[in-house]
């Protein structure tokens, strides 16, 4: 690979994000067991198993089947899972696993965003789909078009953080049914009226960002899975999760906070008390990385019997 580890997909390389600043919290060490809940095409699997130099002790988790497909032809000694993150952690601590290492990077995909037909992106006309897992029956235009306008209004404020979230909801009902992207970016743009570019983004940015969250469960599978990443970690091991937006890292912060600190009985020791975010030249080479922002943590012992 290139010295900057970036892998080809399409015409976009895929540049994984903080990615030293992963590999000095993570610190891999030859031998070391490694969990990547998010691989997706193995930006940072290629950059950590290099240091382990044991795939056999990798277990590599995705949801969606382009990415687990390529990464069964390039990491083929590592057990691949095919699922989302929540599910597969719960597998594996019934299995009783343990890892040295966790990585979860919460970020979509270059691929998923470069894809019309993915359905990801305002910027490109498509169909409203939005599904990480595309063996999911419910994607963004069921959600759009069967969604009262309370609950539409609920998801956009809650998920997109968006003060005009019950004008816009009100503006998808008048205009169902809605079957792309670029129809409901449009419609979103309407709602907004004259003051649609007045920050400085699009306008459908956060409704968008919103209907994602809900589509896949974001937010509850983050939520959820936070105590059974803390149960597959070694003792001894590390959990570095990067997050995109501030709901993602707003949880990750008050797991971390509640789980790790002075308490006699905490089993994890923070590794960064400020969260980690990309630097000026990374965001040059790669914009989507401006608002990644890594937390870590280490396991000081093992959990307690209950």
């Amino acid at each position: 690979m290139p010295k900057n580890q970036t892998q080809q997909i399409g015409e976009r390389p895929h540049i994984p994000v903080l990615s030293q600043e992963v590999l000095d919290c993570l610190q891999p060490q030859a031998g070391e067991s490694y969990l990547d809940l998010t691989a997706g095409y193995g930006g940072h699997a290629r950059q950590i198993l290099a240091r382990t130099k044991e795939p056999k002790k990798a277990v590599l988790v995705d949801r969606d089947q382009n990415a687990v497909s390529a990464l069964s032809e390039e990491f083929a000694q590592c057990e691949i899972i095919h699922q989302d993150f929540l599910s597969a952690c719960g597998q594996l601590a019934e299995e009783g696993r343990q890892f040295d290492l966790i990585l979860t990077d919460l970020g979509v995909s270059s691929p998923h965003l470069d894809s019309a037909e993915r359905g990801f992106a305002f910027s490109l006309n498509g169909p409203l789909d939005m599904r990480m897992d595309q063996r999911q029956s419910n994607s963004a235009k069921d959600l759009v078009n069967d969604s009262s306008e309370q609950e539409l209004a609920r998801i956009i404020k809650d998920y997109g953080e968006d003060p005009k979230a019950k004008v816009i909801a009100r503006h998808i009902i008048q205009s169902r049914p809605i079957e792309t992207t670029g129809q409901l970016a449009k419609i979103v743009a309407r709602a907004y009226g004259p003051f649609a570019r007045k920050f400085g983004i699009h306008p459908a940015t956060k409704t968008f960002q919103a209907l994602r969250i809900a589509v896949n469960d974001e937010l509850n599978q983050l939520t959820d899975s936070l105590p059974l990443m803390e149960k597959l970690l070694a003792p001894g091991g590390r959990l570095a999760i990067i997050s995109f937006h501030s709901l993602e890292d707003r949880e990750v912060k008050r797991y971390f906070v509640e789980n790790a600190g002075e308490r006699f009985d905490a089993e994890l020791r923070l590794i960064t008390k400020k969260p980690l975010t990309p630097g000026k030249d990374e965001i040059s080479l790669n914009p989507r990385a401006r608002s990644a922002k890594l937390r870590a943590a280490c396991k000081i012992k093992n959990r307690k019997d209950e």
